[in-house]
């Protein structure tokens, strides 16, 4: 194979450029008016979002990003590069990695458009999401069609769409959790990013989403929800650390309006688990690939402090998988098994 004959674009959401409102309240408009993210008609959508939340939200939002912001930036953007170099390195020449973000820079477009310089005869689009969601993976392919459809020359593009149980992926969790005493905790939470329960059913063309069990296991009828590919990840994780099914719960954070999304909700489990006598409790977010403003802030300092408030002793937050070998190794794999049989 010639030298860089294969396109590697990692994408994450995104972060604001500075920690300061004016960053945040770009970042907040250009995430929260992406009709896949507040999936509203044009008008309702951008009145809600420019003439509230955005507004609104910045300021408190810009506060929580100063608390997570290091001398280097955003830990979302630093462990994004360095995963990137990393994974350059393991896949060699043959192959060009970009980093991109959905919102914000460094931009898609700008990413493509590197890698159409470069001639890659392939590009393979990585979302760095395990479970697929069409306001965050669902998002990212969109964004790639829309611009790689105005090239006159449209190489081969691969998507990878969710590998919530990538063996790899679960050992790397499941090692980070092995940094604790497991002993030591009454319960066990693993908490995903919530969605809309309007956009489950959207997105359910088996009517099975939101009936019985219907996240138990995955099944050709749910492959793609996104509830079921987040109880599977933790259903992984759980196995790998011989957790029982008494021992854990599946959670969802971060909902925003007045409408149900996915539940059960963290912040109630975790009220829940104080009042029934569980006080020690080891937090996983499985859906985050790095840690950011919902792991580090949202888990690791504000849910922690209603938790002891409330009367809990302990509330420890399993890190993410970052710039961890066996993530980089389970991008790799990934890369691999994607690159098209006439370029190997």
């Amino acid at each position: 194979m010639s030298k860089a004959e294969i396109g590697v674009l990692l994408v994450n959401l995104g972060t604001p450029d500075t920690p300061s409102r004016g960053a945040v309240y770009r970042y907040l408009k250009e995430f929260l008016l992406d009709g896949r993210v507040i999936d509203y008609p044009w008008l309702p959508r951008n009145l809600l979002v420019r003439g509230i939340i955005a507004p609104f939200r910045s300021g408190s939002s810009a506060k929580l990003y100063q608390r997570l912001w290091t001398e280097d930036g955003s830990p979302l953007k630093i462990y994004g590069e360095k995963v990137t170099s990393l994974l350059q390195s393991a896949l060699g020449e043959s192959c060009k990695v970009v980093l991109a973000m959905r919102y914000q820079k460094p931009s898609i477009e700008l990413g493509l458009e590197t890698l159409q310089k470069a001639n890659c005869k392939q590009i393979i689009v990585l979302p760095l999401f395990p479970q697929y969601a069409s306001a965050t993976t669902g998002s990212v392919h969109q964004e790639v069609m829309r611009i790689s459809g105005k090239w006159q020359s449209i190489p081969e593009i691969s998507f990878i769409n969710s590998y919530p149980t990538h063996p790899k992926l679960v050992q790397a969790f499941a090692n980070n959790a092995r940094k604790f005493d497991l002993n030591t905790f009454d319960h066990f939470i693993f908490s995903f990013h919530g969605v809309p329960q309007r956009q489950l059913r959207k997105a359910d063309c088996n009517a099975v989403c939101l009936t019985n069990q219907c996240c138990s296991q995955l099944s050709e009828k749910n492959q793609f929800c996104y509830s079921a590919q987040c109880h599977a990840t933790a259903r992984a994780i759980a196995d790998n650390l011989g957790l029982k099914p008494e021992a854990y719960t599946v959670t969802f954070q971060s909902r925003l309006g007045p409408e149900a999304w996915t539940q059960p909700y963290t912040s109630q489990v975790l009220e829940d688990l104080v009042e029934h006598g569980s006080k020690n409790v080891l937090v996983f977010s499985p859906a985050f690939v790095a840690d950011c403003l919902e792991t580090t802030i949202e888990i690791g300092y504000e849910y922690k402090e209603e938790f002891i408030e409330g009367g809990g002793e302990q509330l420890e937050l399993v890190e993410s998988l970052n710039d961890s070998p066996l993530w980089i190794e389970c991008l790799k794999e990934m890369v691999q098994e994607r690159i098209s049989p006439v370029l190997q």
